[in-house]
């Protein structure tokens, strides 16, 4: 993936990456999605960033990422960026 592209790595069935993808949709974030469900094998790149299995992990452009952030939490970190 490109550099500047922000990741999330999720599942349809987790709530906390609707909700997460709720947020990056309304404001107009393009990312790149990985459903962990259809690619299984990337929840190990997702547990190697975060350290976790915890869902949704969100890796941003400067390499930071966040795991299972509240609404808040992931608008001021998108603040952060623009």
């Amino acid at each position: 993936m490109p550099e500047n592209t922000l990741t999330m790595y999720g599942a349809a069935w987790c709530s906390d990456c609707r909700r997460s993808k709720r947020v990056l949709d309304a404001a107009g974030v393009d990312y790149a999605y990985v459903d962990l469900e259809a690619a299984p094998e990337a929840a190990d790149i997702a547990r190697g960033i975060s350290g976790r299995t915890s869902i949704p992990v969100i890796v941003f452009p400067d390499g930071s990422h966040v795991v299972e952030p509240s609404d808040d939490d992931l608008r001021e970190r998108l603040a952060a960026l623009a």
